[in-house]
């Protein structure tokens, strides 16, 4: 029989996830997945005015917050059928493209790329050697000799303090750590840099937003952001070119640091692109809306079934019968009262913890399907669906990573090795760059439209008495995000949120279909089952965000959670 291995929280995420695994010979036969917090907003809104539920939706979460007021207030403008002024899609459409940017480049760094990178090791690397190959890799005025020099003895003075700050908690010595000391000192600096340029576009999105986290300018028809080129109280052409600085500062990061930091790891890690596959059906959303109605966009969406490119079909607007009519949830292993299999629109919410039966119900998160079948959602499927479609923007990008990775690991791989663990990586740092791009062109957009002396951002909702439903969706960083409401008489009757997460860390389904976690990680490696590095990358390469408003704390110090081997 194999040891099972069970973390719990699994940290450096948003929220309190428990990943168990039996591993044998080596690697995971088996997996679990489970969320450990309920989150209870669907109970909250009922009867509620639509009109605010985007401001309680955004608190689902102290990260992803844009994402759930964007959506919400799409929703309800779907039940209306309600256009949105063009200035209104394009404010969004900026605060979307800046909050997936900050979002993107904290997930690498901070959340992801101690798993790969280890910190200690650094410590061995020449500064000259370092500065050679990171050139090599870009021309990022942050890659001289002098700054690695002040980054290794930064280090140095962290680890003879005794004091690691961030580091503290990595598996520094692990034999899955690989990476040359140079690359592991180049990571660091950049690691450095990054806090910087994810500020820069939080900075961004806090001009248009009002504040971040917790945006404060949408509403249900448009938006709040007053526009007026010649006042000071307003969105001014001084606050435009100061968020367009931000966002082109932000862009360079990407383009010359991001993106080539995780080929070349990735590369130089190409043992995993054969590990982390998993569930292979794959569901993004189109988003950035070229119009009032939300029929033509800028980001492609759409499926892939059994990872075959040629399979794809695309979502093709707001009201897309193809999405609306195909999602399900299940909580057959769920801690919720029953065992259905609903549309989100006929769905209720009504707990039922029991306890962790590896058999029964195991799990806060509902498993949701798509025509009954699991699906992986974030950016790897919104890079595949973008290249099977032919997108040229986003085949470009994949071609030229790939291109890249075959330079430094001695092979070009195809695209089938984005279905892979590092895959997610790439695909996310892909789409960090052509969002960039799309945040410049969509600033572009506003600013011409205005110039026009178009001022319009707000078109007002009104109810009428009866039912009403409808769904809003966006493809948020890690997912495809969709909220679905049922009105009566102007009122919440029903609202449910098929979150990127619940459709990644969900358990197995009334066929005991596994969900795309527990998939990804049957096959790992395990080196040492008492520091289950491997496990840890998978999952995080999914960058987990679990109900991340509510956290735990002890102010004394004390213990609250360690991993256990039985």
């Amino acid at each position: 029989m194999g040891k099972r291995i069970t973390v719990d929280p699994i940290t450096r995420i948003e929220g309190h996830l428990r990943i168990d695994v039996e591993v044998d010979k080596g690697k995971v036969v088996k997996a679990w997945s489970s969320g450990q917090m309920w989150r209870g907003i669907e109970v909250i809104l009922k009867g509620r005015d639509p009109r605010d539920a985007w401001v309680f939706t955004q608190r689902i979460c102290g990260v992803c917050t844009t994402v759930h007021a964007i959506t919400s207030v799409r929703a309800v403008e779907n039940a209306l059928s309600l256009e949105v002024p063009l200035n209104a899609q394009y404010v969004r459409n900026l605060v979307l493209a800046l909050h997936a940017l900050h979002d993107h480049i904290v997930h690498f760094y901070v959340l992801s790329a101690l798993d790969w990178v280890d910190v200690v090791a650094a410590l061995k690397a020449d500064p000259a050697k370092t500065a050679s190959l990171a050139q090599g890799l870009s021309q990022w005025p942050g890659n001289g000799k002098d700054r690695f020099k002040a980054v290794k003895g930064k280090l140095q003075a962290l680890v003879d303090s005794g004091q690691l700050g961030p580091f503290a908690n990595g598996y520094w010595g692990h034999p899955a750590m690989k990476l040359p000391p140079e690359v592991n000192l180049m990571a660091v600096s950049h690691y450095l840099e990054a806090l910087d340029y994810q500020r820069k576009a939080t900075q961004a999105l806090a001009i248009l937003g009002g504040k971040n986290p917790h945006i404060q300018n949408l509403s249900v028809g448009g938006v709040t952001t007053a526009i007026n080129p010649s006042s000071d109280s307003a969105l001014n052409m001084e606050r435009l070119y100061w968020i367009r600085q931000l966002a082109g500062e932000v862009r360079d990061f990407v383009k010359q640091v991001y993106l080539p930091d995780v080929i070349a790891i990735g590369a130089l890690y190409k043992d995993w692109l054969q590990y982390g596959s998993g569930v292979t059906n794959y569901l993004a959303v189109p988003d950035m809306p070229l119009d009032t109605r939300g029929t033509k966009f800028d980001v492609p969406g759409g499926t892939i079934f059994d990872g075959r490119l040629d399979s794809v079909k695309p979502f093709k607007n707001f009201n897309d019968p193809y999405f609306r009519d195909n999602i399900t949830e299940s909580i057959a292993r769920a801690w919720y009262q029953g065992d259905w299999t609903r549309s989100p629109f006929e769905e209720d919410t009504v707990p039922d913890y029991t306890d962790f039966q590896e058999d029964g119900k195991y799990s806060w998160i509902k498993a949701p399907r798509f025509q009954g079948r699991p699906m992986q959602v974030g950016p790897l499927a919104q890079v595949l669906v973008g290249y099977a479609l032919g997108d040229e923007r986003i085949k470009a990008y994949v071609d030229d990573a790939l291109d890249r990775v075959g330079k430094i690991a001695g092979k070009r791989p195809g695209p089938e090795a984005l279905h892979s663990t590092p895959g997610r990586h790439l695909a996310r740092a892909i789409r960090a760059a052509f969002l960039a791009d799309l945040a410049i062109k969509h600033w572009e957009l506003l600013v011409d439209n205005v110039g026009r002396g178009d001022l319009e951002i707000f078109n007002p909702p009104s109810f009428n008495k009866g039912e009403q439903m409808g769904f809003g969706f966006h493809e948020a960083p890690r997912g495809a995000l969709s909220h679905w409401i049922v009105i009566e008489d102007g009122r919440i009757k029903n609202y449910q949120c098929v979150v990127p997460s619940t459709w990644n860390a969900g358990p197995r389904d009334e066929k005991g279909q596994p969900g795309p976690y527990e998939a990804a990680l049957v096959d790992n490696p395990v080196a040492d089952p008492e520091r289950p590095l491997e496990v840890l990358r998978t999952v995080h390469s999914f960058d987990p965000c679990i109900a991340c408003a509510v956290h735990m704390v002890d102010t004394r110090g004390r213990e609250m959670s360690r991993v256990k081997v039985l």
